[in-house]
């Protein structure tokens, strides 16, 4: 007899767990069937693991500018090997956190594939394709999320061509590092490589690394890599890539014709593919929209009890937009009227150094929906605790409708933007204007203190700058 579950999420990433917990919580019974590793990719491979890396990047950035702080250190050196197996070691730590929580609130796990087979009916599968068991769900979550995508005609052979799944797990740190694009992804690992003395290479198609933020930030995130000596490829577009045992070459051309550039290994960071293939959605009529399941605000398919959310329903790929969706979704079905999740209110963060934060509209963007705007930028160099902290370089940006004060968009370069800009999405959220920004009394001194001081400056109110 099968299995019985008010609701069974298939995937146990950020998205996925949290939807199972949640609809627990709301007391439906829940199952997630995962395969591998509570907390998915993201605890697993990316959000959580690359931070340890770039955590250590920074104290041994730190560590080489230590007569800067009168500080002296004889014949440092690091381990390659350690800084990996540290980052491991915290991923397998948090994917145990998951597994408690799942025991908390009784959420059951189900280790195996998950793929419908029929209404309210989902099968389970070992690797090898064999059907263990079947369930019955009033509501199935499908929560697979996404993959490494390649450049067409390039096959990532995860040996010289590698994804971010072996860019964490390296045996040994290249000399010479290509990335092939200039999102996040590739920029994290493009500054964890470089920090640890690796020669790095960024090849972007567009004309600026980190495309998707304000110019303003792109050209100083630039500016800060240069200095460190990171060559960076913009407006060049990969052509080939050919492997042997001594290494890679990359044939990239622009407008100025081809180049050839030579590395021990090439990272292929130009985004990622949803996880659509074998979980049974051909079969069961569920539509697609250009390769990702079509879903309306509260995450339901054209089938009725089924939902999909994440990765898997298409951009933005970020952990907490699939977390947020599983909120939604799981409340959704348990009657509590959520609202839709505010996707003009969602976060992005960089984590290279400086960091790169932003929320809501860039300049150029909001001039292009017909805004009159007021902008306002205020250096770390004018923050006592910044230059204080040793890390003076970056800036904020806040852009505010002229007519009413509404902010409509925080940029954010420096250490610690990326849990500065949680005020600007609060501020968002609230509908808060520049007036309420400005006459916010922030601590002093803190980095927090530039996000007043950018607003201030938008309306020519700025004392320190």
């Amino acid at each position: 007899m099968a299995q019985s579950y008010d609701v069974v999420v298939v995937g146990g990433g950020p998205g996925g767990y949290v939807a199972a917990i949640r609809a627990s919580q709301l007391g439906l019974k829940t199952a997630c069937v995962e395969a591998k590793h509570l907390g998915g990719i993201c605890l697993n491979w990316g959000c959580i693991p690359t931070k340890s890396l770039l955590r250590n990047a920074e104290i041994w950035e730190t560590v080489q500018h230590a007569d800067e702080y009168g500080l002296k250190f004889d014949n440092v050196s690091f381990d390659f090997s350690k800084i990996i197996g540290r980052s491991r070691s915290i991923a397998e730590r948090m994917s145990k956190g998951v597994a408690f929580l799942f025991k908390k609130y009784k959420v059951d796990h189900i280790e195996a594939y998950g793929k419908l087979i029929g209404k309210n009916r989902l099968g389970t599968f070992d690797k090898d394709g064999k059907q263990l068991d079947e369930i019955e769900a009033k509501h199935i979550i499908l929560a697979t999320g996404a993959r490494p995508r390649s450049i067409p005609g390039i096959e990532i052979d995860r040996k010289k061509v590698i994804s971010y799944f072996e860019a964490m797990s390296l045996k040994e740190r290249p000399e010479r590092l290509i990335v092939l694009g200039a999102g996040a992804i590739g920029v994290e690992f493009a500054y964890f490589y470089n920090a640890l003395g690796t020669s790095v290479t960024i090849v972007e198609m567009l004309d600026h690394i980190l495309p998707i933020e304000d110019e303003d930030v792109s050209k100083e995130l630039e500016r800060n890599f240069r200095k460190k000596k990171i060559a960076m490829k913009t407006g060049h577009k990969v052509s080939s890539i050919t492997s042997g045992k001594d290494g890679v070459k990359v044939t990239v051309s622009s407008d100025k014709g081809e180049e050839v550039l030579e590395g021990d290994v090439a990272l292929m960071a130009v985004g990622v593919q949803g996880n659509v293939e074998n979980i049974g959605l051909e079969e069961n009529g569920i539509a697609l929209d250009r390769g990702y399941i079509k879903v309306d605000e509260f995450y339901r398919t054209n089938v009725e009890g089924v939902y999909a959310i994440g990765d898997v329903v298409g951009p933005p790929w970020l952990a907490h937009v699939a977390s947020a969706e599983g909120l939604t979704c799981v409340e959704a079905i348990t009657g509590k009227n959520p609202p839709p999740v505010n996707y003009e209110n969602i976060p992005g963060c960089t984590y290279c150094q400086p960091q790169v934060a932003s929320v809501g509209l860039t300049e150029k963007k909001a001039r292009e929906l017909g805004h009159e705007i007021k902008v306002g930028k205020f250096p770390f160099t004018a923050s006592g605790k910044a230059v204080a902290a040793g890390h003076p370089e970056g800036f904020v940006k806040m852009i505010f409708d002229a007519k009413y004060g509404e902010l409509l968009g925080t940029h954010i370069i420096g250490a610690e933007a990326t849990e500065l800009i949680a005020e600007a999405a609060l501020g968002r959220a609230l509908e808060t204007t520049e007036h309420e920004l400005i006459k916010t009394v922030h601590a002093h001194p803190t980095m927090s203190e530039a996000l007043m001081e950018a607003a201030a400056a938008a309306y020519g109110e700025s004392v320190n700058f």
